[in-house]
């Protein structure tokens, strides 16, 4: 959507200058940002992406708008109130204002507890959907806007898309918090899934922290799976816009305990091994599990960057250094796999060993099986563990051109530092 062409400055200290190139600062509810292309092109575009089996879905912003947007011009009274009875802004008070809070005061939030708020949002976003014929949506702050729009949202969307076009929508949410809060917007008539965050910060834990043993990440593991199911649409990212890039902090040239964002803007920050191995390694964890890979722009070659909005920088699409090349190949060949085998799509998960050092699991469906084995220590390890009696008569192949052996009912596998394998069962 059309943002403005100028640069605002944040209310919060140290009140930076930003502008809004992102799309998140919306001034129109049809119009495409010239500065991406014509709304023409937008369609050549998604005609394109569908002859070629590419389904495209729109980042759509239903919380809030940019003040100059002409709607929010003739209806100031749909947004929330700005000034709480304490004299504090409405600012970015995540939990306590979590339905009502304004990301700036230059972004006003709308006030769903209004029925014309409700009806106007969902028929611009049934107006994308249409007239583009995109396949379905990110949702942006999912939180911070009530369980009435979204089930508005979906009955729309159902009834004039779904049922009266006979395609399908794919909708995904972007939360912050529990798990119980996350899955509470995550159902029939609301998301599909929502992109798992918890399940993405043990990950980053366990693969940029050498001591941070595996047993930390199946746990938390189980714990999605509990919550969300086995075979759900749910969202496993390896990072995206409002985070410091993974590979950063694998890398060691940014801190956990420093301020991304004011780093981001203060020194230059890059990549290097191990942080490109502990990258692959994430990226491969997200596209074997149960659920949907969400690979963030970038993360296939190791982009680096801290927090917003460092860690937007444009894509390098060639010339790219030895590393970025091996990173991406096995990237690559990850998702070729996943392609290829209905087991790592629909097929049930077990973890067959968990260590400090080491990580291995299966996916199985029916007759196919694709097993992934992890070794985040600083030297090339054989990792041996026992096979269970489903797949004793099993011969793994690995996709890397490893050499795994048999022997009395185990299996030994030789990784190589921060690393990964993936072999498929014949």
């Amino acid at each position: 959507m059309q943002n403005p062409s100028t640069a605002f400055v944040e209310w919060p200290a140290p009140k930076r200058k930003y502008s809004g190139y992102h799309g998140y600062w919306p001034i129109s509810f049809t119009q495409v940002d010239h500065r991406f292309g014509t709304n023409e092109e937008l369609k050549s575009l998604v005609e394109f992406a569908h002859q070629n089996n590419i389904q495209i879905i729109l980042d759509f912003v239903a919380n809030h708008v940019h003040e100059d947007h002409p709607l929010y011009q003739a209806h100031p009274d749909w947004a929330t109130t700005l000034d709480l009875p304490n004299g504090q802004k409405n600012i970015r008070i995540w939990e306590e204002q979590r339905l009502t809070t304004w990301f700036d005061t230059f972004l006003p939030s709308w006030d769903f507890s209004r029925e014309e708020v409700i009806d106007t949002v969902a028929d611009a976003a049934l107006h994308w959907i249409k007239t583009y014929q995109l396949d379905g949506f990110r949702h942006d702050a999912t939180k911070h806007i009530p369980n009435t729009f979204w089930r508005a949202l979906t009955q729309r969307l159902k009834e004039k898309v779904i049922l009266e076009e006979n395609r399908p929508l794919l909708q995904i949410g972007e939360t912050f918090g529990s798990r119980e809060l996350i899955g509470s917007y995550v159902d029939m008539g609301q998301m599909d899934g929502q992109f798992d965050f918890n399940l993405y910060f043990d990950a980053r834990s366990v693969f940029v922290n050498d001591t941070e043993p595996f047993t930390n990440l199946t746990r938390s593991l189980q714990e999605s799976l509990d919550y969300y199911g086995h075979h759900s649409l749910m969202g496993n990212i390896t990072g995206n816009h409002d985070m410091p890039r993974f590979i950063s902090y694998a890398s060691g040239t940014l801190r956990f305990d420093e301020d991304a964002k004011a780093a981001g803007w203060e020194r230059t920050i890059d990549a290097q091994q191990p942080g490109y191995n502990k990258q692959a390694c994430l990226n491969a964890f997200v596209a074997t599990i149960p659920g949907i890979p969400v690979i963030y722009y970038g993360d296939e070659i190791g982009l680096p960057g801290g927090n917003d909005p460092d860690n937007r920088r444009p894509m390098q699409f060639e010339e790219w250094n030895f590393d970025q090349a091996m990173l991406h190949r096995a990237t690559k060949e990850v998702l070729k796999t996943r392609q290829n085998q209905m087991a790592l799509i629909y097929g049930d998960i077990d973890i067959l060993h968990a260590s400090a050092e080491t990580l291995v699991y299966t996916r199985t469906y029916f007759d196919q099986t694709v097993l992934l084995a992890f070794n985040k220590t600083n030297t090339k390890k054989a990792i041996r563990f026992k096979l269970p009696k489903r797949l004793q008569n099993v011969s793994f192949v690995s996709i890397f051109k490893g050499k795994p052996q048999k022997k009395d009912g185990e299996l030994s596998i030789e990784v190589y530092p921060h690393f990964f394998d993936l072999l498929v069962g014949e």
